[in-house]
């Protein structure tokens, strides 16, 4: 645990929350500033600061229970879909320098935005930097 940090201190109880879901390694919380009715916040108790500080038992574990979820909310909620979002770094958008996911109930017509202009890539361009990640993964 991060004194500092808000998602530490709603796990330890410090600060209160509506809890959807909690196991050993997880808390699912509802978001205080919802995009949309339902949403909710999978956090990770074990204090890390993004996906690339997550181990690789809890982050596999992170998509088990993020669907556990996401069908109660499709059950409770009727939504038409699910927004699964996750920021790394302070250039992707993260606030919060502790791993978390955000459950996003999604219905046809609803004013949630999840967009981004679209790029391209020059003639070649995909595959070379296709490869050029393999090599990576690789390694």
């Amino acid at each position: 645990m991060q004194n500092n940090c808000i998602f530490c201190k709603i796990i330890a109880g410090e600060i209160p929350s509506a809890t959807v879901y909690e196991d050993q390694d997880f808390k699912v919380i509802m978001d205080i500033f919802p995009a949309a009715k339902g949403h909710t916040i999978l956090l990770v108790k074990r204090h890390c600061a993004n996906l690339f500080e997550l181990e690789d038992d809890v982050a596999s574990k992170a998509l088990l229970v993020a669907r556990k979820v996401a069908k109660a909310m499709q059950a409770e909620l009727h939504c038409e879909g699910i927004n699964l979002l996750q920021n790394n770094g302070e250039a992707a958008g993260q606030t919060i320098f502790h791993f978390h996911m955000h459950l996003i109930p999604r219905y046809q017509g609803d004013q949630v935005q999840t967009t981004w202009t679209q790029g391209n890539y020059e003639e070649g361009e995909a595959a070379l930097l296709a490869a050029a990640l393999a090599t990576q993964l690789q390694e």
